[in-house]
């Protein structure tokens, strides 16, 4: 049996596949080694994962996380997982990876992740070419779900928020500017609450001009500081993954056009795809 993770700073998505080539999917929430310890992820597996997951015959888990940078942070999570799955060879990825195969197969092209965070790499086919920093919640993650949220609740505290908007706000979430800045600079894992605004921001209906505003500008942030400045990317298809890229597919499509950049793939999960990707290699090796 083999055990496949895509791994959000929000959610992570499994899918398990039997001997018999049926799969069993399972969602638990995201493990950003950046927030969660070890300890944390243990126990929040062992609460949320099915109670019949055949652990014990599990032969190996493919880990795709977001936050997975570096040795030091792939240790957190693999330390975790050699716990929960105790026979099983343990691989961790960088969600980017996990993104550019689901995106691009074993085909070389560009990839990009907006969800929660923000990232983007040129893929070679085997791994990643080159990837540009996105900085993380406080210093970047242009374009994504936060960064969306962020401003959303910038303009919210500064009084920016058209007045309609403000009124729907307060209405759906009773939140003073005092409950914001506490819960972002004093309370733990700030990114999901600043990303969590992000949905509010899609069903606006009674502004569209504002929400859409506040879309596009974020992705022209992202296309400005990130997309732009990897070699040739006018010559590389755009392709993303990620709930807010899928959402605001529109505006998205719109900034890549204007960029110059011809639009491929924009999905919303890459789990499916992943899957299929492991499958065709493992199903290869085994020829």
């Amino acid at each position: 049996m083999i055990l496949i993770a895509d791994g959000g700073s929000t959610k992570t998505s499994w899918t398990l596949i039997q001997d018999d080539g049926k799969k069993v999917m399972f969602n638990t929430e995201g493990y950003n080694p950046y927030f969660s310890n070890t300890e944390y992820i243990i126990d929040s597996m062992k609460k949320n994962m099915p109670s019949d997951l055949p652990v014990a015959k599990i032969k190996e888990v493919n880990y795709y996380g977001a936050g997975v940078h570096n040795d030091e942070k792939a240790a957190i999570v693999a330390s975790a997982m050699k716990v929960i799955f105790p026979v099983a060879k343990i691989n961790i990825g960088h969600d980017l990876l996990a993104a550019a195969r689901a995106l691009l197969g074993n085909k070389r092209g560009f990839a990009a992740i907006l969800g929660t965070g923000t990232n983007t790499c040129i893929y070679d086919g085997e791994g990643i070419e080159m990837s540009i920093d996105s900085l993380a919640f406080i210093l970047g993650d242009e374009g994504s779900g936060c960064y969306i949220g962020k401003k959303l609740l910038g303009d919210y505290i500064r009084g920016y928020m058209p007045k309609n908007v403000r009124d729907s706000f307060w209405e759906t979430f009773k939140l003073t500017p005092d409950d914001i800045l506490e819960a972002v600079y004093t309370q733990p894992l700030p990114n999901r609450f600043c990303a969590s605004f992000s949905k509010f921001v899609y069903d606006i209906t009674l502004n569209l001009e504002y929400s859409r505003g506040l879309v596009r500008t974020s992705f022209e942030d992202f296309f400005k500081n990130l997309v732009s400045h990897y070699p040739n990317y006018k010559e590389l298809e755009f392709n993303c993954i990620g709930s807010v890229a899928y959402n605001f597919r529109n505006v998205l499509e719109e900034v890549a056009t204007e960029y110059g950049m011809k639009v491929g793939k924009i999905i919303r999960s890459p789990i499916d795809d992943l899957v299929k990707f492991h499958l065709e290699n493992f199903n290869q090796k085994q020829a």
